[in-house]
């Protein structure tokens, strides 16, 4: 059980988001957080979220933490920028968790790049939010499948095709709580950092206020040449065929 003093000190920063047939969220945060990019220190705004059960109150789950084994599971979270729910021109990424990209700085991918330039591109334009999404591993498909895919791929698969041959779809990923999450934080329009005109229209189904996009290209190599190239013919991306031909 939750002591008073500590209740005390958390409340306030978690808030329940509710939506009629959905289960509710959780949301913590703000969290100051110092983040090294580059040569300077950027402070961020860190929120993180957690689907609850209907109607459990704040209180409940702060006292159920201990039991629910939340270390086996991943959590997704946002880093804010600025004064984001007043500004009127706000950026956001939604970034796909990539374990091998983001953390290892693997080269098969752009991801790593894509997390590093969406931050430096937020902090650039003074307003703006990264969505970093836990359960889009491998799009969707998680860690350890993820790892097979890769071995078909090295074995002459794309990546779409290596997904395919495991039984999931190319893209399993959903992005609903995340919208949820991002209408809590700001009512205004944003403009999504993307290179996929598809996905600006995905996240439209979900309930984005944004008509428009920003491209983010970069870190393109011998090892990602095919990925990259699959993205455009496959997936629906732009800007790239033009990079890769000079590789």
């Amino acid at each position: 059980m939750v002591s008073e003093k500590v209740k005390n000190l958390l409340l306030d920063k978690m808030n329940m988001i509710h939506k009629q047939g959905e289960q509710d969220i959780c949301l913590v945060g703000p969290v100051t957080l110092p983040v090294q990019l580059d040569d300077q220190v950027v402070t961020f705004k860190w929120y993180t979220w957690l689907k609850m059960e209907n109607g459990m109150s704040k209180e409940e789950v702060l006292n159920a933490l201990p039991t629910a084994n939340l270390a086996e599971m991943q959590q997704s979270s946002v880093l804010v920028y600025g004064d984001f729910d007043s500004e009127h021109d706000s950026l956001i990424r939604m970034h796909s968790i990539c374990h091998t990209g983001d953390i290892f700085g693997s080269k098969r991918c752009d991801c790593g790049f894509q997390l590093r330039e969406s931050m430096r591109m937020i902090v650039s334009n003074g307003s703006g939010a990264l969505f970093y999404l836990a359960d889009h591993e491998g799009r969707g498909i998680g860690l350890f499948s993820k790892s097979l895919a890769y071995i078909l791929q090295q074995e002459g698969l794309d990546t779409v095709e290596a997904n395919l041959a495991l039984g999931f779809n190319d893209d399993s990923r959903n992005y609903e709580d995340a919208i949820r999450v991002l209408s809590e934080l700001r009512s205004k329009p944003v403009t999504l950092i993307t290179n996929n005109p598809k996905k600006l229209a995905a996240l439209q189904e979900y309930g984005l206020l944004s008509d428009t996009h920003v491209p983010l290209w970069g870190d393109v190599s011998e090892y990602n040449q095919k990925y990259l190239a699959t993205k455009v013919e496959k997936s629906g991306h732009i800007q790239v065929k033009e990079k890769i031909a000079t590789i």
